[in-house]
């Protein structure tokens, strides 16, 4: 640490949080994006020898850049294995032999269900969503899910206008009459701070704020009457490690590494000595 003042923006310390949530030996199933960063990100500071297993069927991959889609080939290259798609979900994913699986969406609500699929009614959408690609699967069968993304009131909302991967579905018991074999999602990370289900309900509550945020931000951005952990914590900032290691990862195709990040808005102040950025997209 110096005495300069540094700064990070806000989907870097995101990212940061979310490399800080894997721990070294588990099996993560991946996704392009900010998950994909943060995975990566884990990898190459605390935990070495974390698995990454991408949905095209790479099996602790040790990519040099950050792939573009799950399709780069660079995800195969630097893989232990590869399998095909099916492998993947029958027999890695569906049997719960991935410890950790990140997820994001356009909309999640107070349960920790999941919307891809549409914004408004199924029949007449106002907005017709990609879809849900392999994230039931993920919700269903990792033995934990990590949500990543940006904490907007027309994202965190008090029910979701269709239920894509279920959290807790309407309460504590859902997961276990359904069926579902993971434990659901166990943490929600934002670029504001962090949410974890209450023990006994299950409804997300907020447990950390990332520095310089308020209570009052958190819940002007929320759909529902958040509730605040007694112990709230406040997140630890970005480390020059975390945040030098971070601006150093270059993706596919890329001439530079990534520019710093710029203005007031999305950007938080610390006393470090680093002053570049990352241009990463969160989901």
């Amino acid at each position: 640490m110096t005495s300069q003042t540094g700064t990070w923006s806000t989907d870097e310390m995101m990212t940061i949080a979310a490399a800080r949530s894997l721990h070294d030996g588990q099996a993560c199933f991946v996704g392009i994006g900010l998950p994909s960063t943060a995975a990566n990100l884990a990898r190459r500071l605390h935990a070495p020898e974390l698995v990454l297993i991408y949905e095209s069927g790479t099996i602790d991959t040790r990519p040099d850049e950050l792939p573009l889609s799950i399709g780069d080939g660079n995800l195969a290259d630097s893989a232990l294995t590869v399998v095909s798609v099916p492998e993947i979900f029958n027999y890695w994913l569906q049997p719960g032999r991935i410890d950790v699986g990140f997820l994001s969406g356009a909309q999640l609500d107070r349960m920790g269900n999941i919307n891809t699929t549409v914004i408004g009614e199924y029949d007449e959408p106002d907005v017709r969503l990609p879809g849900s690609g392999g994230a039931p699967e993920i919700a269903a069968s990792c033995r934990e899910v990590i949500v990543v993304m940006r904490h907007k009131l027309r994202a965190f909302v008090e029910s979701v206008d269709f239920v894509t991967s279920v959290g807790y579905g309407d309460g504590p018991r859902d997961r276990g009459l359904l069926g579902l074999r993971g434990a659901g999602p166990v943490q929600v990370i934002t670029d504001l701070g962090m949410l974890e289900p209450d023990p006994e309900t299950f409804e997300l509550v907020l447990t950390s704020l990332h520095q310089g945020v308020s209570i009052e931000e958190v819940r002007a951005e929320t759909g529902w009457e958040l509730v605040v952990t007694a112990d709230l914590k406040i997140t630890t900032p970005p480390s020059v490690e975390e945040l030098t290691t971070l601006r150093g990862m270059r993706t596919v195709g890329s001439s530079d590494r990534r520019d710093p990040p710029s203005g007031t808005a999305a950007t938080r102040s610390v006393g470090i000595g680093v002053g570049v950025g990352v241009g990463e997209d969160a989901p």
